[in-house]
């Protein structure tokens, strides 16, 4: 199996560009421990370490909207990772959009440049 470089940083965490593969855009930024890396290897859908929740989740797990990984690309100090991913469902944000960057910074505000693709009400 392929190993990371976990043991980097004293809280076992890798950072994860989650990306849509076909447009390569950004959805998401979130983090693996070990078992996420190897979960999403052997199953071939991304899991996650959820820092708030301090446990392990399949991306969809709640809402439906699986991430189906497509390729897995590794940084040259194997600390960071992208993954490219076929997104099921309209959106990978808890929010209700298809990405999680939805806002862009205008002056001193937050601007959303994204529509709302689903009400998180319904779904989570």
């Amino acid at each position: 199996m392929i190993d990371l470089a976990f043991d980097k940083h004293n809280d076992g965490l890798v950072p994860v560009v989650t990306q849509d593969y076909q447009s390569r855009s950004v959805l998401m930024l979130a983090y693996i421990n070990r078992q996420a890396w190897e979960m999403t290897l052997k199953t071939g859908k991304a899991h996650y370490w959820s820092r708030s929740r301090r446990k392990i989740w399949l991306k969809g797990e709640s809402s439906g909207h699986i991430q189906r990984i497509m390729d897995i690309y590794v940084d040259c100090d194997e600390d960071t990772v992208i993954y490219l991913v076929e997104q099921r469902g309209p959106g990978a944000c808890h929010m209700g959009y298809h990405s999680c960057f939805y806002r862009k910074v205008a002056g001193d505000s937050l601007e959303i440049h994204e529509e709302r693709q689903f009400n998180p009400d319904d779904v989570y």
